[in-house]
């Protein structure tokens, strides 16, 4: 079953971080990445610029409308994403505790719905 891992962090407090400590944080979703690739689970995953980057999109009676920003205020915002291919949830919850955001941020994991075509 395919499981999107969502990381969330504090934009803020990555932005505070030292050139040292960004270095050795990409080091570690490198070898997150890595691993993932290694046994086979990985689908996709990409990291996201900041909110500052987002737009948000709302129809309401047929009128479309964008706002700057993502769609609300959180101490902790979505700043990238793995999909997994799992056996089950269990394996999921294994992955997600290992992505280095966990460390100070959190993982939500969702199950991906699979259609028929």
């Amino acid at each position: 079953m395919k499981y999107l891992l969502m990381i969330y962090t504090d934009e803020q407090q990555d932005a505070q971080r030292s050139p040292e400590e960004s270095e050795a944080n990409m080091g570690d979703y490198y070898a997150f990445t890595n691993a993932v690739r290694e046994a086979g689970v990985m689908v996709a995953g990409e990291a996201l610029h900041p909110t500052t980057a987002a737009t948000t999109v709302r129809v309401r009676q047929g009128q479309t409308t964008s706002t700057d920003g993502p769609f609300a205020e959180t101490k902790e915002q979505l700043g990238g994403y793995y999909l997994l291919d799992c056996q089950n949830l269990d394996e999921a919850i294994k992955w997600a505790a290992k992505i280095p955001g966990a460390k100070d941020g959190s993982i939500e994991i969702r199950p991906i719905w699979e259609f028929e075509d």
